[in-house]
């Protein structure tokens, strides 16, 4: 059907296609005992479940770094140190001292975030994982060690952005490569849960310490967070590593071990051999077209597509206005009687938090597009009532006259949430964890990821400013941006619910229609073809080997 004329428009042909495989590779190696398995596979193994929550871990250190600043810039002793006096003697910081200390950990996370790729390329993602969990305790070393310099502080929440950046591409990527398949969306959209709970649970250090008057107040706050890359770092190193980066290393019978202890399954079972054949030519494929060069990105089999949408995505799920809801919640809830702004972080974190749980059976149970395309559109009509009312309605100069609006300002703020936590919040990591072959998955889930922190930074650093400027008006503009995804998500993104990594990458090969995948139904044969190097007369003569459907003794 022509096939492998398409493929070789994006790879060149080779000679000796048989030397491209690693010892032992093939995925219907001998084995001691006869048929193959057909038993219902378990749908979550103990040894997945330890998996993905040690690893989870990273996404907890993300969202604790993220969330206890916040609380740091409104307690008096943080202020008092790292602020500018004002002409009442009072405590303040300027919109360029705040931008900095909060922005530079998002700067760091973006280099980050850049820098992950080639170290888990060649090191391993297990190791990557240990080394960058490291890297942010020296940043968070750096910070605890001032009272005096807020240079310090910016510079040490740099340092630990980067390893915040690192672990946020290396963690779904080692997830995704990891996961058994019908759970894989959960794993890595448990990503985005740690990372709601990390927020959650430096919210409520931070309410439980900001009544000490000395550097306890934040530095407890700070010294806590060793405990999270701590955990991270020494749990992964007891964790297998990726079987996929296994595999390409040659080490094809670690790789099937693995692969059992996750399935749970003896290795004749049929999913792992499929699994293990899908590598294979997946490997022979991209070591037949050579070295993988950078601009390779862009100009690889439908990678410029691709690279362009997981950039896409991770700018979207900042501009759907999640942070900015998050900076306005003080506001907000003040209109309606309640000052203390620790008690309004808790309750945003909460709603962030127990509102992703169900976006991990969303994300399997009802696919990837619809969940992302109805999450846009409600948060479209949150964010358009929202502005409305804020705009229209709240009285900026004396909130609590018009305690109505802010209730209703309320409401809606946690809708909006809601609809946040469950869809995009989860849902963005795990595509961008899918859509990308193995040849490029670490430096386009770094672009991905990169291209996130990027918008974080921009929004927390210019927030201030527009926020003086157009008020609450702010919100049509992230409005509009939730608007916009609905039609990237139908138009570009392929539903990848319930499919390998391999089905996944052959999909956006053959250009298969986003609004037709979720019903298609690849030909006989087709995965296997464009995986499978071209053969030379050598191995075409052996072919007849290589597809046996009974394992013989």
């Amino acid at each position: 059907m022509g096939v492998h004329n398409i493929m070789s428009r994006f790879k060149p042909s080779t000679e000796h296609s048989e030397a491209s495989t690693p010892a032992r590779s093939d995925s219907y190696a001998e084995k001691d005992h006869g048929i193959v398995d057909d038993s219902p596979v378990k749908y979550l193994t103990w040894r997945s479940f330890i998996l993905g929550l040690c690893v989870s871990m990273g996404g907890f250190i993300f969202g604790y770094s993220t969330g206890q600043i916040s609380g740091f810039e409104t307690m008096d002793d943080f202020l008092m140190r790292f602020g500018e006096q004002q002409a009442d003697g009072s405590y303040a910081f300027s919109n360029v001292r705040s931008g900095l200390i909060v922005g530079l950990l998002c700067i760091g996370t973006m280099i980050g975030a850049l820098t992950a790729a080639p170290i888990a390329d060649r090191f391993g993602r297990k190791i990557s994982i240990s080394f960058w969990s490291l890297i942010h305790i020296v940043g968070i070393i750096i910070q605890i060690a001032t009272s005096t310099s807020w240079v310090q502080i910016a510079m040490g929440r740099w340092v630990a952005g980067l390893g915040v950046g690192a672990l946020s591409s290396v963690v779904p990527m080692y997830q995704s490569e990891s996961a058994p398949v019908q759970v894989r969306g959960a794993m890595v959209s448990a990503f985005q849960l740690f990372v709601a709970f990390g927020i959650f649970i430096s919210y409520i250090v931070n309410y439980g310490t900001e009544r000490i008057h000395s550097t306890a107040s934040w530095r407890i706050t700070m010294g806590i967070g060793f405990a999270w890359p701590l955990i991270l770092g020494i749990g992964t190193l007891f964790l297998p590593e990726s079987p996929r980066y296994a595999y390409r290393q040659g080490r094809v019978d670690e790789a099937r071990e693995v692969m059992c202890k996750l399935y749970g399954v003896g290795p004749n079972h049929s999913v792992i051999i499929r699994e293990m054949k899908e590598m294979k030519d997946k490997l022979d494929e991209e070591r037949n077209a050579g070295t993988a060069k950078w601009h390779e990105l862009f100009t690889g089999p439908r990678m410029f597509y691709r690279t362009m949408l997981g950039i896409a995505l991770q700018s979207l799920q900042q501009l759907t206005g999640a942070n900015f809801i998050f900076y306005y919640g003080n506001t907000i809830f003040k209109s309606t009687g309640i000052s203390n702004s620790y008690i309004t972080q808790i309750i945003l974190g909460a709603v962030n938090f127990f509102m992703t749980l169900p976006g991990l059976y969303i994300v399997e149970h009802y696919g990837r597009r619809k969940s992302l395309m109805y999450g846009a559109a409600w948060m479209f009509i949150c964010f358009m009532i929202w502005a409305s009312v804020g705009n229209f309605a709240l009285d900026l100069n004396n909130p609590e006259s018009t305690p109505a609006a802010g209730k209703a300002m309320i409401v809606f703020t946690c809708f909006f949430i809601v609809g946040f936590a469950t869809t995009w919040g989860p849902i963005v990591w795990a595509i961008c964890g899918e859509m990308y072959p193995a040849r490029y998955r670490a430096a386009c889930i770094g672009m991905a990821t990169a291209a996130n922190w990027t918008w974080n930074f921009l929004i927390s650093f210019f927030t201030p400013f527009i926020n003086s400027a157009i008020h609450f008006a702010y919100g049509y503009v992230f409005a509009g941006c939730c608007f916009a995804a609905i039609f990237v998500v139908f138009f570009f993104v392929i539903e990848s619910k319930g499919r390998s990594l391999e089905e996944v990458d052959s999909m956006y090969v053959l250009h298969v229609l986003p609004w037709k995948s979720e019903s298609w139904v690849p030909p006989e044969g087709i995965v296997d073809d464009m995986h499978h190097p071209p053969s030379s007369p050598k191995a075409e003569g052996q072919a007849e080997h290589s597809e046996p459907t009974e394992l013989r003794e």
